[in-house]
Parts: C-alpha cells; structure tokens; sequence
C-alpha cells in the first residue's frame, strides 16, 4: 500500500513539473482570488496550402491579412492565381487558406490559363458552368453574396448552404474572388 501512495506522488509531482514545463505562467501555488490575467498580443495559427512556397502553419497576430500570410511562406510561386485571392482580407484562426494555382499543375508544360468564374460577379447561369456548381448551390452562391457581401476568400464559399468539404476542394481551382 506504501508503494503505491509513493507512486501516485511521484506521478502527481512530474504532472506539475510537466505542466509547469508547458506553461512556465501558471503558479501552482496561486490562489482562486489571486489570479490575474496577462494582456499581450494576440495571436494565432493559420495554415496556408497551395501555391506558396512554404505551404504549413504559422503563427501570426490576431490582425493578419491574406498578405501577411504569403509573406510568412516565404511569398508566392510564378504560379499563383493573384486573382483568387485579397492580400487585405483578414484571416480566422485555426483556418486553412487555399492560394490556387493559375494554370493546371497536373500538365507541367501547360500554357493556357485554367477557365475560371468570379464568385462575386458572375450568374447564377455563370456559376454553374463550374463543375460542382448545381443550380441550387450556384442559387446559395447569389443568395449568400447578396445577403453578406462579396467573397473575401475563397474559404467563404464554405458559409454558403449546400458547399461542404468535398464540393469546396473540387472547385476550388475554378473560381475568383475578383479580375
């Protein structure tokens, strides 16, 4: 019985030293009353994917812009779709941010431009000309645009009623923001 309250203890002590370890700011020996908050500046993790140089997570305040976020992975390829993207829209924590490419990269001695529709200008006729665009998606697309604005990001179309996960990768390639 002995041996196993020594045990417990010596686990409690490497808890504390291990949490202590993760954040040197907590005080295990403060008080409810006692504890006081510390103001910095906040900030947050985004991922970036696409056609960055260093796709991955950065850590960056919590007033970045889509600029900012190219900046941290080391700036855009010769590939990048400047159109399908606002260097000044602001960011969500937590997010993944897509930076599509402007030719197909699947055919490396491709020259032609990808055929793309601006999701804040075109029709709903227009819209459905992208494979994934349904006629009631491309509807949710006028609707949502019509209601909230224009399109930020390309990770807005995930606000819209009828895009999840899977349409959102698939059409993601085929679309801007402006021209």
């Amino acid at each position: 019985m002995f041996k196993i309250f020594i045990g417990i203890l010596v686990v409690a002590f490497i808890a504390v030293v291990a949490f202590l370890v993760i954040d040197p700011n907590v005080n295990p020996f403060q008080t409810a009353g006692n504890i006081t908050e510390t103001t910095s500046d906040k900030v947050f993790t985004i991922t970036v994917e696409g056609e960055v140089k260093k796709t991955g997570t950065y850590v960056l305040s919590d007033n970045a812009t889509m600029g900012d976020l190219i900046t941290a992975a080391s700036g855009e390829t010769s590939n990048t779709d400047d159109l399908a993207y606002f260097e000044t829209a602001s960011l969500k924590s937590g997010m993944t941010y897509y930076i599509a490419p402007k030719y197909d990269t699947s055919d490396i001695c491709n020259d032609v431009p990808i055929t793309k529709v601006n999701i804040n200008k075109a029709s709903q006729e227009s819209l459905m000309s992208v494979n994934g665009f349904t006629a009631s998606v491309a509807n949710s697309i006028v609707s949502f645009r019509v209601s909230n604005g224009q399109f930020m990001t390309i990770e807005d179309l995930l606000d819209v009623y009828g895009i999840g996960s899977a349409t959102y990768k698939k059409v993601r390639n085929y679309v801007t923001l402006h021209e």
